[in-house]
């Protein structure tokens, strides 16, 4: 079996072709995932693409910022996003990804991710976040980042390490769905806002229309679990993904994995609800792929697995469970 992978992986690398995806209006989806959406670009499974996202959430000009500094693109796509809805997340794409079918995963590489700017913006609003009652007015922050330390200058005396990811990685809903709103998080994928899921590691994402239709976007320079005010350090990211099509995995919820951890995932809109979610994910996980009896899965899952809070804030609060790889000796 080994050497199967092994020789496909080879076969995906010889044939690989790299493709650029920009953020123009014209490929930019505004703030929803649809099984009817036009895709903005082909390719192959094996392929690679680097794809520049503009970030929803910033207003630099009235934090201050110097014009120069402001993407030369985001009034254009600002104007754009008029059209959109029913949500707010400016997502470049879709990406079309030959031979994908419903039933089929979506392996996504995340292979690097880029700060396009030197800056991200907080904000809360008194319609929105954990604690709106609390907070019932509007308040931006700029954070300026540190590109070469990798550190965000959150005050004076404050330096947040930097752990650049997207906010949000989908692909397009069951076609019955409809136009779904890009903020909550779902079996698609979409607004997850999971910070594990950095530059070398990957998401597996099940596909329900052909083609996947993968879109990205709402890039953060880092977050903390909960997202409690509903923003992170929110930024312009541009990334580089792997798009693989696994006929031989079959999934209901998203998964992930990095270089030490398996992830499972659940969002609901209830958290005790996306935890039972989670955790019989996890279970589910152990016994396919590890060959534990069901008994053994839930009580491993009770000793060795960690269930956290993804986020609090997105409608569908969202519960991941990490278990190390290291464990599994044989």
């Amino acid at each position: 079996m080994r050497i199967l992978l092994y020789l496909c992986a080879g076969a995906l690398a010889a044939h690989a072709a790299h493709h650029d995806l920009k953020a123009t209006p014209e490929t930019v989806a505004y703030g929803n995932y649809s099984a009817q959406a036009k895709p903005v670009l082909h390719i192959v499974s094996g392929d690679t693409v680097t794809i520049q996202t503009v970030s929803h959430a910033l207003t630099p000009e009235t934090l201050g910022v110097p014009k120069e500094e402001i993407p030369s693109n985001l009034a254009a796509i600002a104007n754009g996003a008029r059209n959109g809805g029913p949500g707010r997340h400016w997502l470049t794409g879709p990406v079309y990804v030959e031979g994908a079918q419903p039933g089929d995963v979506l392996e996504v590489r995340i292979q690097k991710v880029d700060l396009d700017l030197p800056y991200a913006q907080n904000n809360f609003r008194p319609t929105s976040g954990y604690l709106a009652e609390d907070f019932p007015y509007n308040r931006s922050k700029l954070i300026r980042l540190d590109r070469q330390r990798m550190l965000g200058i959150f005050d004076k005396g404050i330096e947040i390490p930097l752990r650049p990811f997207f906010g949000s990685m989908g692909v397009a809903p069951p076609a019955a769905a409809g136009r779904i709103d890009s903020g909550p998080p779902w079996i698609h994928g979409g607004n997850l806002d999971n910070k594990e899921l950095v530059a070398g590691t990957t998401l597996y994402i099940p596909i329900h229309v052909p083609g996947a239709l993968f879109q990205t976007g709402d890039g953060h320079a880092g977050q903390g679990d909960g997202e409690v005010d509903i923003t992170a350090m929110e930024t312009s990211l541009t990334g580089t993904f792997q798009f693989i099509v696994r006929k031989d995995m079959h999934l209901t919820w998203p998964r992930a994995e990095t270089p030490t951890h398996y992830i499972v995932m659940g969002t609901d809109e209830e958290v005790s609800l996306a935890t039972k979610i989670a955790v019989r994910e996890m279970i589910d996980f152990l016994v396919k792929e590890k060959g534990l009896s069901r008994d053994d899965a839930y009580m491993l899952t009770s000793v060795a697995a960690d269930f956290r809070i993804t986020q609090l804030v997105d409608t569908k609060k969202g519960v991941h469970g990490m278990i190390l790889k290291s464990i599994f000796t044989r």
